[in-house]
């Protein structure tokens, strides 16, 4: 009989002992954490204006790396959406906004200076640098974050960790799961567990209609 058994767990990482699964099944689990599990990064980035020495392309590979929290009710996947629209809508869209300068002394700019109009999608860390400014130098920009998974670009993985480790017993898995933030870790597993189970479903359906 298959169970599962959670071994620790908290807001950024959690640990099972899967028993009598098989291990495509547990690997595939592992595999929709990374990669099919949404999360929220910055995409599309405007410029208003950049005298720092940092290349746009570079601050905008930057920005797209910091960990947002994720609210995955209250948005929906950009391709799925109505609107249609490069930037999309309030449906499939977060506007961040950085507005920074320094004046005497250089000044250090971090994640959480980054505003967002949503209070639920925001920098998951408020200490993480962006990029440091001599004086007089600024950054003007408005962020878009979208929805997205971890198959399309490594910003959209919500894990850090995920990986699926033998034990003494054959029949037997540990299955850890870490969360860059975006997303608490328990709901990352409860993600990759609804996708596979919706895989299933389908590939049965297919199987049905085919025979």
């Amino acid at each position: 009989m298959a169970t599962i058994k959670i071994l620790e767990s908290s807001d950024s990482h959690v640990k099972l002992l899967l028993k009598g699964i098989d291990r495509v099944y547990a690997n595939a689990l592992r595999r929709f954490a990374i990669s099919e599990v949404p999360c929220m990064a910055i995409d599309e980035i405007v410029i208003h204006e950049n005298s720092s020495v940092l290349y746009d392309e570079i601050l905008a590979h930057r920005l797209g790396l910091i960990p947002l929290t994720t609210d995955l009710e209250g948005y929906i996947l950009p391709q799925d959406c109505s609107c249609k629209t490069s930037l999309g809508c309030t449906k499939c869209r977060v506007l961040l906004v950085l507005d920074a300068i320094a004046t005497e002394e250089i000044k250090t700019i971090y994640s959480g200076d980054l505003v967002s109009e949503d209070t639920r999608v925001k920098p998951h860390l408020d200490n993480i640098p962006i990029i440091k400014l001599a004086p007089n130098q600024k950054i003007k920009l408005e962020a878009y974050a979208k929805l997205g998974k971890g198959r399309t670009h490594a910003k959209w993985q919500p894990v850090t960790v995920s990986t699926l480790t033998d034990t003494d017993n054959q029949s037997e898995f540990h299955l850890t799961i870490e969360s860059t933030g975006s997303l608490p870790a328990n709901e990352i597993l409860l993600q990759a567990t609804n996708i596979l189970n919706t895989k299933l479903k389908d590939m049965n359906e297919s199987i049905k209609e085919s025979a």
